[in-house]
């Protein structure tokens, strides 16, 4: 029986303003829900192409998810880029790769994120 390959099912991210960092993320066409699992805290979540990305608040724990970097493909990066507006931390403009277009930006909570168009 052939052994199938691991795919990415879970991605949380803490922010101070979960609100906020959400809004981010529906510009790139993320849809979020608020849940809360038994005694946990409430937060975002939203669910998309079998995987979960979810948003919790940060705490008073020292919980630091800005060394983390995260890439989503989008159909339009120069549409992402306008629904964003001027707020836009940019990184790397977009410029053509081997896997496509690509450009590098950053959430109002410092995650690096990569966006790809291809």
């Amino acid at each position: 029986m052939p052994i199938e390959a691991p795919s990415l099912n879970l991605v949380v991210l803490r922010a101070r303003d979960p609100g906020s960092l959400a809004a981010f993320y529906k510009a790139l066409g993320f849809e979020f829900q608020i849940e809360r699992h038994g005694s946990g805290p409430e937060h975002l979540a939203s669910t998309t192409g079998g995987s979960v990305f979810e948003i919790y608040p940060k705490g008073s724990e020292s919980l630091d998810t800005s060394a983390v970097r995260l890439g989503f493909r989008v159909p339009s990066i120069s549409t992402v880029l306008s629904d964003l507006g001027t707020t836009v931390d940019m990184i790397s403009r977009p410029s053509k790769s081997d896997w496509g277009t690509r450009c590098v930006i950053r959430d109002p909570e410092g995650h690096k994120i990569e966006l790809l168009e291809t």
